[in-house]
């Protein structure tokens, strides 16, 4: 069983905790190379008794090749630590088609490996008449892919139509060369030809955290992501307190927009802030502070009375005075000093 259990003020965002779920992608690497201090902080976590565990949308790997990336960056990664969405689809696919049914796929060898794995048969052509659609990222997914996913679609599952079941519907996914399309973007293509929507097994949907905490064995998580629509609000749907990162897809200005399932426990800017006391958020009428930073809500304007000597504390106040105001951020006027971006980025 888990909780969310609330640390005791001042603690840091690590207190208590048994096990560290962390995504990948703008988290811990982008694209080949590894984000600032977070290899470091890692194994800091490892070393103090921590487990760790590993949960990724990205379908196009599988979990050994995930593993080996992370142990060449300095981790020391078995390929059972890495939970991926295609994993989290196998759980949901074997639900509603056993194997060894004929499985069209779209993805890369994450995926095929995967359905392989489970006991199916994969297919690229609809003309093999797949019992199935399973979809997942990679980048060599193109127009021809897609268009065998819509040929095999073509039917509403309620006439009698085959299942369509996406491992993950993240819009982008950041690189070393910036932030490029995910599969959010290539389950949308085969949903504008056929009019249908996916079933989706990974972040934000449950499957995926249900299956990396049974295998971890974790009674106290804590997941660590770097985006507020499927890190942050996946682990609020399953009940795991979370910390999100700002070395990734997400900023300032959308954590200060987050919707109340979204908002994490913990605001860092990178990982080392995870071992650090977490200053207490104190709220008095209009006005918020955390640690030294001070604002004000002053009608429309969000303003900022005192700046404090880390920026990091300026944007935990600022998301707590919005968040508490019980008023979208639309209704504000926000000084550019608080979306000012001094955070490492892709």
């Amino acid at each position: 069983m888990i909780g969310r259990r609330k640390p005791a003020l001042g603690d840091a965002p690590l207190a208590g905790v048994d096990v560290v779920l962390a995504d990948l992608d703008g988290v811990v690497y982008a694209g080949p190379g590894a984000i600032p201090h977070a290899v470091e902080s890692l194994n800091r976590a490892a070393r103090e008794g921590r487990r760790l565990g590993y949960i990724t949308n990205n379908a196009s790997r599988t979990d050994a090749a995930v593993a080996a990336h992370l142990t060449e960056l300095g981790l020391t990664v078995r390929p059972d630590e890495v939970v991926t969405s295609p994993q989290a689809a196998m759980r949901l696919l074997r639900g509603i088609v056993p194997p060894p049914a004929t499985i069209l796929v779209v993805g890369g060898e994450g995926l095929v490996v995967e359905v392989e794995k489970a006991g199916y048969t994969v297919t690229r052509s609809a003309d093999d008449a797949p019992a199935a659609v399973v979809q997942g990222f990679a980048p060599e997914v193109g127009w021809m892919q897609l268009a065998e996913a819509a040929y095999a679609l073509q039917t509403p599952e309620s006439e009698g139509g085959i299942p369509w079941i996406a491992t993950n519907t993240d819009w982008t996914i950041p690189q070393a060369r910036g932030v490029a399309p995910g599969n959010g973007t290539l389950v949308s293509a085969v949903h504008t030809a056929v009019g249908r929507l996916a079933t989706v097994a990974g972040k934000p949907e449950t499957p995926i955290f249900a299956e990396a905490v049974a295998r971890f064995g974790a009674s106290a998580p804590l997941f660590i992501g770097d985006r507020l629509d499927t890190d942050i609000q996946g682990a609020s749907r399953a009940g795991i307190r979370s910390a999100l990162v700002l070395t990734g897809i997400d900023r300032p200005k959308h954590l200060l927009a987050a919707p109340p399932d979204a908002r994490p426990d913990f605001i860092v800017s990178d990982l080392r802030e995870l071992f650090e006391p977490y200053p207490e958020t104190v709220v008095r009428g209009e006005r918020t502070t955390v640690g030294r930073s001070v604002v004000e809500i002053d009608g429309p304007d969000l303003r900022v009375v005192d700046e404090g000597d880390r920026h990091i504390d300026l944007v935990r106040a600022a998301a707590a005075a919005v968040w508490s105001s019980g008023r979208a951020i639309f209704g504000f006027r926000v000084p550019e000093g608080v979306y000012a971006d001094p955070f490492w980025r892709v």
